[in-house]
């Protein structure tokens, strides 16, 4: 299973979790006001925004806190001032990791971050390091269980995705960020209600796990999550069928 699909279902999860403690609505409003400032408050006009109310929908963010944060990033309301910053590195095993942050301390930020690469086996590279390996695509992840592959493909391909594949129990679609609103639109048309809806940095290349690496990269990639001031962790880890079957039983 390709780490970004992996690591995204896991953060489907967590996502629930977090969405019950207001922390993940947090980081959230973040990102849709960080959206509306740069490209307007218009989800038909500006793709970045039309991505992060997705997913603040997606783990039920009330409406009036969407449209908030949309009105903070306009200017139509007050709000607090984010920088975005990306940060690389390289995980155990080699893995490359890209950090995404929205922080109003870069003092606070930056040597926390790398703490937490340090803590976990892992190294802060410097900006480009790893950035070359990944590129930006959109993901959307439907639970297999949902809807048969042939119709879902129709639906997808049709609206412009460049892949269908199944990646353990979910279906994985990727297209290119232009085709991310007509596909995301063709889902909503046909009631295919996707876990993961996102703009993603996607790898190029991965590289493959055993199960110690795995279960230290996957540390690495929660307790980068788990940062108030990141948005988004992407990794090129691959991990195979039988390592995923033993990280499941233990």
């Amino acid at each position: 299973m390709s780490g970004h699909s992996h690591w995204a279902g896991i953060k489907h999860k967590k996502a629930l979790v977090d969405a019950k403690r207001g922390k993940l609505w947090s980081k959230l409003s973040k990102a849709i006001i960080v959206a509306a400032k740069a490209g307007g408050g218009d989800l038909d006009m500006n793709l970045r925004l039309r991505a992060a109310v997705d997913a603040a929908k997606a783990v039920s963010m009330p409406k009036d806190n969407i449209s908030r944060a949309i009105k903070k990033g306009t200017g139509e309301l007050d709000g607090s001032s984010f920088e975005e910053v990306i940060y690389e590195g390289y995980g155990p095993n080699g893995v490359a990791v890209l950090c995404e942050c929205l922080t109003d301390n870069l003092n606070r930020t930056a040597p926390e971050i790398r703490k937490l690469f340090e803590v976990s086996g892992g190294k802060l590279g410097k900006g480009g390091c790893v950035a070359w390996l990944f590129e930006k695509k959109g993901l959307f992840l439907v639970p297999a269980d949902k809807i048969d592959e042939d119709a879902l493909m129709e639906v997808a391909l049709e609206a412009g995705a460049d892949d269908v594949r199944t990646s353990g129990d979910k279906f994985e679609i990727t297209c290119e960020v232009s085709a991310y609103q007509a596909v995301s639109e063709a889902l909503a048309a046909a009631d295919i209600q996707p876990e993961v809806s996102e703009l993603s940095l996607i790898p190029k290349e991965t590289v493959d796990l055993d199960v110690d690496a795995a279960e230290k990269v996957l540390k690495l990639m929660e307790r980068l999550d788990d940062h108030d001031d990141v948005q988004n962790v992407s990794a090129n880890f691959n991990i195979p069928d039988d390592v995923m079957a033993q990280l499941d039983a233990g």
